[in-house]
């Protein structure tokens, strides 16, 4: 989860998924009504996105301004903001 800009509120809660092989398809949506059924209203992602790999620095931590900034390897593409 980040913070990403957002014109209207300032900042938006953005989920940076990296999907598991073999795992199930899952969509924006479903993910979006999973986080909002058990998070806090003003902690649920509004924004998804699927990415092949996180950017991760050399101590192996995430970089997360990389994420912000769209940096992140494989991406495929900001998912449509939601309100």
């Amino acid at each position: 989860m980040i913070g990403v800009p957002d014109e209207t509120k300032g900042e938006e809660v953005c989920a940076v998924v990296v999907r598991r092989e073999n795992a199930a398809p899952l969509s924006e949506d479903e993910l979006v009504d999973w986080s909002r059924e058990r998070l806090g209203r003003h902690k649920y992602p509004r924004i998804v996105r699927f990415v092949d790999a996180l950017p991760l620095g050399p101590t192996g931590k995430v970089l997360k301004r990389a994420l912000a900034t769209g940096g992140a390897g494989g991406s495929d593409g900001p998912g449509p903001g939601r309100t």
